[in-house]
């Protein structure tokens, strides 16, 4: 266990800010932007000092794991407080804080109602994200896993636009639905340990290797598997998406887009095939076929869109899509592909979220045959739209295209047939990528909108965001060696 609970502060800090929010709610509103803010930058800046950590393991901890905590907690049905951190969830806990932070920023301006609850929810999501990326004790992840979902219920409900009180509930019903089932799949594999070891549980590493007949492992596996198949989203579990998306405020799609989507893939890695290895080799075929179905299926669709968050939206299924089938591979270089891919994918679609609730903020609309010659009215902020788009088609030296080079090449060995389909994936965006660039941008105006160019705030947001990227595509080595040792762990090195 390590000296200084690291951990536990990246989990409670975000929430503690936003408590702090209250009581200055009515009597000085000038400082609800500034505090919540700051406590952001703060949990960026713990988050960013666990990567030293990684040097050396911790003592006592699980394979692979450079921090650790681990607490009783409710000791009669075996609930503890355990908290792990090691390269996968280091990558996605500083995804969580930099992401947190661009929501917040992007929402400087636009939110003027009801500020401090706005931030409050924000804060209140990132505590409940970091948990998720944090949790070794299945009783404790369920419960971050749950918690995440209610701020985001009501960030789209109060804030969004459109049928936001639909899609809320949407969002909400298709989450739950598929919770209450894991729910059930944890109970019964904690019953089924306790009564062939005496010993009640909820640790994930104390269930590991709990031998389940193959027939419950399916059933049981397969829970877990529609609970985060429906997080990630994957076909056809992901219609709740698009209308999220399109009617969530701009915090709110940078942060589904950027971070929720990713608890449902790193569910799948960190808990579903190490605790139904068998059950998970069994039914990879289907993740297979889901992925590669959602991949070429969620291009098409995108090219009839003319909202731009719609499009975005869409996209963001298919490219989740390639996540999933380096997961169903689950060869060394496949794994490491799709986790680097839900970074690349986290900062990209972020970014593209963000630059478009820029121009709706402008114009007042987000349908794409309203513009026309952005370039010319605002060149700054149409140079970065096409350079996050450009990285979200997978452009060589870009981040997109190293995670899917990745996942292609270690999917190989174990399916030719899928690898050539999602080759065809990897085609397609480029075409409703290049329809979005040529009618914002280029195309002659239709309508004699005012577009402003970037702030000297916007500006740097994004120019940060284009260094990732860039960085991420041109010299990936640093996140890869992070990850070498819990990919190996996982798959055993197999492939």
């Amino acid at each position: 266990m390590t000296g200084f609970p690291f951990l536990t502060i990246l989990i409670f800090l975000p929430l503690a800010t936003g408590l702090c929010l209250l009581p200055v709610w009515n009597c000085r509103p000038d400082l609800w932007r500034p505090v919540a803010l700051a406590g952001a930058i703060a949990e960026l800046g713990v988050a960013c000092l666990c990567w030293p950590a990684a040097a050396a393991p911790a003592k006592g901890a699980p394979a692979g794991f450079f921090l650790f905590e681990d607490y009783p907690w409710i000791a009669e049905f075996g609930i503890r407080y355990t908290l792990g951190m090691d390269g996968l969830s280091l990558l996605l806990v500083i995804l969580t804080a930099f992401v947190t932070l661009i929501a917040m920023l992007a929402s400087w301006r636009p939110v003027i109602d009801r500020v401090p609850l706005h931030y409050l929810l924000i804060l209140a999501m990132e505590s409940g994200i970091m948990g998720v990326f944090l949790s070794l004790d299945l009783f404790l992840f369920y419960l971050f896993w749950e918690l995440m979902l209610i701020p985001m219920f009501f960030l789209i409900g109060i804030w969004g636009h459109g049928r936001r009180i639909y899609s809320a509930i949407k969002f909400f019903l298709f989450t739950l639905a598929g919770s209450l089932l894991m729910l059930l799949a944890i109970i019964t594999l904690y019953l089924i340990h306790g009564s062939q070891t005496g010993v009640y549980t909820f640790s994930l590493y104390g269930l590991i290797g709990t031998v389940v007949p193959h027939s419950t492992a399916l059933w049981l596996y397969g829970a877990f598997l529609l609970a985060f198949a429906i997080k990630f989203p994957l076909f056809p579990l992901h219609t709740w998406l698009p209308d999220a998306h399109t009617d969530a405020p701009t915090a709110g799609s940078v942060i589904l887009a950027g971070l929720l989507l990713k608890t449902g893939a790193y569910g799948l890695v960190r808990f579903g095939y190490p605790l139904f290895p068998a059950a998970a080799a069994t039914l990879s075929p289907l993740l297979m076929v889901m992925a590669v179905t959602g991949i070429l299926y969620a291009s098409w669709i995108a090219f009839a869109q003319s909202d731009m968050k719609r499009l975005v939206a869409y996209s963001s299924v298919g490219h989740m899509g390639f996540v999933a089938l380096g997961i169903a591979a689950w060869t060394p270089v496949a794994l490491s592909g799709a986790i680097l891919q839900m970074v690349n994918h986290g900062i990209t679609t972020s970014a593209m979220f963000a630059m478009i609730g820029m121009l709706d903020e402008r114009t007042g609309t987000r349908e794409i045959d309203a513009y026309g010659n952005v370039w010319g009215k605002a060149p700054r902020l149409s140079f970065f739209f096409l350079f996050f788009a450009m990285a979200s088609a997978g452009l060589p030296g870009l981040n997109n295209f190293v995670g899917e080079f990745l996942i292609l090449t270690g999917s190989f060995k174990v399916s030719h047939l899928a690898v050539a389909l999602a080759g065809i994936g990897v085609i397609l965006p480029l075409v409703y990528t290049v329809r979005l660039i040529q009618e914002l941008l280029f195309q002659e105006e239709r309508r004699p909108l005012i577009i402003p160019d970037l702030t000297v705030t916007e500006c740097g947001m994004v120019v940060v965001m284009a260094c990732l990227d860039l960085y991420i595509g041109l010299h990936p080595g640093p996140l890869l060696d992070m990850l070498h040792s819990p990919v190996a762990i996982l798959t055993g090195g197999a492939g």
